[in-house]
């Protein structure tokens, strides 16, 4: 396995390109392709302000046609646009699948942006001829037309022993606590999936990878995670959930380490758990604290703020039995431990920050991941919209 895609599944065609909807001139719209049409799974933001778009992609996954066409406008959310912004979205999908020859409803459109911002249709359709005329077998060009404030592509991709492979492309640099970018990911695979199995795994997988990232703490209103197969080759289903795994870990790690004005990787290692759902609650909570990020930033091992966000998560702890250990440095366990903090603190300056935590309860496991605090993020998004 390893993240250096060169091109798409079989299957799988992709374009993107810029069609001024950023007033930066960048790339802007992309467009991913299955002709044959395949099975899909579907994971979406639960944020109650959903946007436009994730509206229409719940109520088509409700009707379960075979997927042929995914379009992403990147710099406006159409979130928070009431009827009129409904109308665009469904307007944009019947203009673009009546010109690729396909059915409205083998089509999702995906936003991301400014929220309150309306499509730009006549942009948008303006840009029909060149975007599917852009269409080949490389993933590069929609990679980097689905970012916004992110500083760099997000892609990451598995082969199978037998044949096969799994792509994974995301994009989401802020506004990033996955409740199932701005995060958006779209996992494809030429392996033969069954439609059901698909349906019932998906979001399993989502929460145990892109639902354990956090960079900021908040939840978008466009979160929307995609499975889509064109089952062009043939495997196992054990096979096949291991390189979905690892895909999307590999997604969840790019995703925080390019986090708005991030300057390092934050890993948080639970063990000792007592079951699945509180090694996870665990790990996200310590890994989404504020306190926690801002010293991992300032390289400061201060392991009372990670005790803090244990106590606070929800998941059972006895303070007294736990241990915490920092760069492979344990700094409580039966109390605090005698510490060299100033070299500790050396090795927190560094590309990743490894937190490990043996909650000393139970038998189950998680990662969750983040990054730290800057005053770059501040600056990024006080200046977001001006």
């Amino acid at each position: 396995m390893h993240d250096t895609p060169q091109a798409l599944p079989q299957g799988f065609l992709a374009s993107g390109m810029a069609a001024g909807l950023k007033p930066s001139g960048r790339p802007d719209l992309g467009l991913l392709r299955c002709p044959g049409g395949g099975p899909w799974g579907l994971a979406t933001t639960r944020n109650q302000a959903a946007a436009a778009c994730v509206l229409r992609a719940r109520a088509l996954y409700q009707q379960g046609p075979l997927l042929q066409a995914v379009a992403v406008n990147s710099g406006q959310a159409n979130a928070a646009t009431g009827s009129a912004g409904r109308a665009d979205d469904q307007r944009w999908a019947e203009a673009l699948s009546n010109f690729l020859g396909i059915p409205s409803e083998a089509l999702l459109t995906v936003s991301t942006g400014v929220i309150g911002v309306r499509l730009p249709l006549d942009r948008l359709l303006a840009a029909r001829p060149a975007l599917a005329a852009g269409l080949s077998e490389s993933p590069a060009a929609f990679a980097s037309a689905i970012l916004t404030t992110d500083t760099r592509p997000k892609l990451a991709r598995a082969e199978l022993p037998g044949g096969g492979s799994v792509l994974g492309i995301a994009k989401g640099s802020g506004m990033i606590h996955p409740d199932l970018g701005t995060l958006l990911a779209f996992v494809l695979t030429d392996l033969e999936l069954p439609s059901a199995w698909i349906r019932t795994q998906w979001q399993e997988l989502i929460d145990g990878s892109l639902n354990c990232v956090s960079v900021d703490g908040d939840t978008s209103t466009n979160d929307l995670a995609l499975l889509w197969s064109s089952g062009q080759r043939s495997c196992s289903l054990g096979q096949a959930e291991l390189a979905l795994r690892e895909v999307l870990r590999n997604l969840a790690r790019q995703v925080a380490a390019d986090g708005e004005g991030a300057s390092k990787l934050l890993t948080v290692r639970i063990t000792g758990a007592p079951d699945l759902a509180g090694a996870r609650r665990a790990a996200r909570t310590v890994a989404s604290s504020l306190l926690w990020k801002s010293a991992v930033h300032g390289n400061d091992p201060n392991w009372g703020r990670v005790l803090a966000a244990l106590g606070r998560s929800g998941t059972p702890i006895d303070s007294e039995r736990l241990s915490i250990a920092l760069q492979g440095v344990t700094l409580y366990q039966d109390g605090p431990r005698p510490t060299d903090l100033a070299a500790l603190s050396r090795a927190m300056d560094a590309p990743e920050v490894i937190l490990e935590v043996d909650l000393a309860g139970g038998a189950a496991s998680a990662e969750a991941w983040g990054c730290d605090l800057s005053e770059e993020y501040v600056q990024i998004n006080a200046d977001y919209t001006t």
